[in-house]
């Protein structure tokens, strides 16, 4: 990731990964998932000499959207979600009402004059979005290193998740690093061509096997 600038913060009390993300050549950063802790993340921009210049949304849920109001009370930014997202939520459309901008799947998001762009994966929710920011993949709860997201929330759909990992998230290139929503291995960060390895999910070739194997009984 020579080119590219990645700041990774684990915030709050669910072990999320909250990053700011941007050109390594330019002061303007995305910050990704903006929760828990707005003033930890005003820290390292800070810290880092750079300027926020957007806030981008992987879902809807809580845990990574709990410090959207308090970061726009001070910095006013647009602020990234799927138009199926914003459709879906209403909490998110009550979040952020004036700052919301709905992106179409594989729209671009022009950050330090790099075009980023946002990846529509559905399943865990119906407007998930994955970052796909140069030689790195940020993606929310849709896939972690060891695992995918719940299926099973308001909005889950399994067959959705696969059709998001087996044909979006396959043609990622084996060399882009995946930056997870949550800290739930023994490394933060690795390597896609590793995670489609080892990662059970990725192992299915039919849609009716992997809902059976995502939907069975949690324990």
């Amino acid at each position: 990731m020579d080119a590219l600038y990645v700041r990774q913060l684990k915030l709050g009390t669910m072990d999320n990964f909250v990053y700011l993300v941007g050109p390594r050549d330019s002061q303007e950063v995305l910050v990704v998932d903006a929760a828990w802790d707005v003033p930890a993340i005003e820290r390292a921009l800070l810290e880092d000499g750079k300027r926020l210049v957007g806030a981008f949304v992987s879902h809807c849920h809580g845990d990574h959207t709990n410090g959207l109001p308090e970061l726009l009370s001070r910095h006013d930014v647009p602020v990234y979600a799927q138009r199926e997202e914003v459709d879906f939520s209403a909490n998110l459309r009550g979040l952020v009402p004036g700052a919301l901008r709905a992106l179409d799947p594989g729209a671009e998001v022009t950050v330090g004059g790099r075009a980023f762009q946002a990846l529509h994966t559905p399943g865990h929710t119906p407007g998930s979005q994955c970052l796909l920011a140069q030689d790195a993949l940020v993606s929310g709860d849709t896939v972690f290193i060891n695992g995918c997201g719940r299926c099973d929330l308001n909005g889950g759909d399994p067959e959705a998740m696969y059709r998001s990992l087996s044909q979006v998230l396959g043609k990622v290139p084996d060399s882009t690093l995946l930056l997870p929503g949550h800290d739930y291995a023994n490394v933060p960060v690795a390597a896609m061509g590793d995670v489609r390895q080892k990662n059970p999910y990725f192992g299915f070739g039919d849609v009716a096997s992997f809902v059976a194997y995502r939907t069975r009984p949690r324990r």
